[in-house]
């Protein structure tokens, strides 16, 4: 984090090329580390200053009046420093798995950026709740656009992470035994060019949110899930209703598969394509494509 005094002179100094009369903003993140909090009333009233903190704020009644604290009492907290400079003290949650998507249209309108329906699915797993994130993806879409409509192609090809928006469609589906759609998805990251065995990849680390997930009680659950295998509630949470419907000892068996797919694979049993379409249709339901029987020759025991 800029020093105090550095964030000051921000305040007061003019860039060469701001226009006179242009408002000056001063962004300062990890607000809670300011160890002097009176930088905010001497701050230059004829700019802005922003302070960011991840702590979360807590309500405060109002206080009455205190005598003149002495010397050596600790600084106040921030969230009464702002307000009695005059400042607005927000709370901003992350974004939900059903906010996202409204978060995205809302802000690809406030920037000019015109979205498929799909491109706005898209960006939305691939971005996840980071809603700060949202703002930098569609400055890229757009300026990639030029004017025209951002479709879910364009996303998955500039934004980082999109990918995982169509195996967790992939996996979905899978959860369905919706063969027709998994199919159809494998097919076209194949023939996108995604690497047989970054598909599995993905497809293993799903399962283990949904694992996670199908254990899930109450989003205090999902913050301790998210910290255990170092993912999201948001992840855990968009999964809550898809797992619902899976006993865990299928999640296990899936497991099994996905190894065997994996061993398949690295050994040569296999085309790595071939391996990734029995698996999926192994995870589907249909019992006649085990890859497990690629690795043990025989047919394992259901």
């Amino acid at each position: 984090m800029a020093t105090i005094r550095m964030i000051e002179l921000s305040g007061r100094s003019q860039g060469l090329f701001d226009a006179v009369d242009e408002l000056r903003v001063v962004v300062v993140e990890h607000a809670e580390a300011l160890r002097d909090t009176a930088v905010v009333a001497r701050f230059p009233v004829e700019a802005g200053l922003v302070l960011v903190s991840e702590t979360k704020i807590a309500a405060r009644a109002r206080r009455p009046a205190k005598a003149k604290a002495p010397a050596d009492a600790p600084l106040a907290d921030l969230a009464t420093v702002v307000e009695e400079a005059g400042g607005i003290v927000e709370h901003i949650a992350r974004l939900g798995p059903g906010e996202i998507t409204g978060w995205i249209a809302a802000r690809a309108t406030l920037l000019g950026v015109e979205l498929a329906p799909d491109a706005i699915t898209e960006l939305a797993g691939a971005v996840g709740g980071d809603s700060e994130r949202v703002d930098q993806e569609l400055a890229k879409l757009g300026a990639f656009a030029a004017g025209a409509k951002v479709a879910g192609a364009d996303v998955r090809a500039l934004v980082s992470g999109a990918i995982e928006t169509d195996v967790f469609q992939l996996t979905q589906a899978v959860v369905r035994h919706d063969t027709k759609t998994a199919i159809g998805r494998l097919e076209s990251l194949l023939a996108e060019g995604q690497a047989p065995q970054q598909i599995l990849a993905l497809l293993l680390w799903q399962f283990r949110v949904l694992l996670f997930a199908s254990a899930m009680k109450t989003n205090a659950d999902a913050e301790r899930m998210a910290k255990a295998i170092r993912s999201s509630a948001y992840a855990i949470g968009k999964w809550q209703a898809f797992a619902r419907g899976v006993a865990r000892a299928d999640i296990t068996r899936s497991y099994e598969v996905l190894y065997a797919t994996d061993l398949a694979i690295k050994t040569g049993r296999t085309e790595p394509e071939n391996a990734m379409l029995l698996c999926v249709l192994d995870l589907c339901g249909i019992h006649a494509a085990d890859p497990r029987e690629l690795v043990v020759g025989e047919p394992p025991r259901r």
